[in-house]
């Protein structure tokens, strides 16, 4: 007898896991996935000094919050935590899937919408403090700036995916 799968909840698995990267893996019993994830989320967060420039970001010392990051590390981070969050919520409808017999189906959730966040990430940390500064007092802080430029990566990511998506029907139907 096999094991009896549940419905898992894609919302959930993506909110368990932008809580903790790793804990929507194990919402969806996948318990090595979600320990490696766990254990790579502390590692990069304590060799970042990540919590340290939050802190600093959300008292409003924003000359502070860049001065203890180690970049090396942070430019890591936007990359485990949009993974985490991609992978958890695409397993929850892999299981769905599984449990409703429609194993055929390939469909991938949410891609470029991570993809344009990491992406976003990276460029805010990299970039804050610098000529994005003079625009807004939001881009003299990494965790501001890496947030905001996420946020409009993300967007423009999903703007792009769903674009593809559209000329790929277009041309399916042409052809």
């Amino acid at each position: 007898m096999g094991k009896k799968e549940n419905y898992k909840s894609p919302v959930a698995a993506l909110l368990w896991s932008l809580a903790l990267p790793g804990f929507g893996q194990l919402y969806n019993k996948d318990y090595f996935l979600g320990m490696v994830l766990m254990v790579w989320e502390i590692v990069l967060n304590l060799q970042s000094h990540l919590n340290i420039a939050i802190l600093y970001t959300l008292r409003g010392n924003f000359h502070l919050a860049d001065q203890p990051i180690d970049f090396e590390w942070g430019l890591f981070y936007p990359s485990i935590f949009c993974y985490s969050l991609w992978q958890a919520y695409n397993q929850a409808h892999v299981i769905n899937r599984r449990i409703q017999q429609k194993e055929n189906s390939q469909q991938v959730y949410l891609t470029g919408f991570f993809f344009g966040m990491v992406t976003g990430m990276n460029f805010g940390i990299a970039w804050h403090g610098g000529f994005l500064a003079t625009y807004s007092p939001i881009f003299k802080t990494p965790v501001y700036s890496g947030i905001t430029l996420g946020l409009i990566g993300a967007v423009i990511g999903h703007l792009l995916e769903l674009l593809c998506k559209r000329l790929r029907s277009c041309s399916r139907t042409k052809g």
